[in-house]
């Protein structure tokens, strides 16, 4: 099969002309308003990731740094059955990295609130 446009014959006026249009579904056109552009978020979209970021970084930072000075950081059942990991999580040093990494978690959480900006 050949295409009537590349092939050397002229074309009548009766032939049809090909759709000139493309055809694109609703979320694709430009003036849907949730849809800004390719592979972005819609506003409220992306202030909902950055406020749950900063929350689960906070959250998780705190515990980063609370648990490992507790006594159900290495009296847990896990570690019952592990008694070399068992020395090695109670270890202070092991402890002091763990809650050094608690505070890491919350500075970038808040780096992250600090610094945010609208998405145009």
């Amino acid at each position: 099969m050949t295409d009537p446009v590349f092939s050397g014959t002229p074309r009548n006026a009766s032939d049809p002309e090909p759709p000139s249009e493309s055809r694109t579904g609703f979320l694709d056109s430009p003036q849907h308003p949730a849809h800004a552009g390719p592979g972005s978020l819609p506003l409220w979209m992306h202030r909902i990731s950055v406020f749950l970021f900063v929350l689960i970084s906070a959250v998780a930072g705190v515990l980063l740094i609370i648990l490992p000075w507790t006594p159900e950081w290495t009296d847990n059942y896990l570690l019952l059955s592990f008694p070399a990991l068992r020395t090695i999580v109670s270890n202070g040093f092991f402890r002091g990295i763990c809650s050094g990494l608690g505070l890491l978690d919350i500075w970038i959480g808040f780096w992250e609130a600090l610094h945010y900006h609208e998405i145009h």
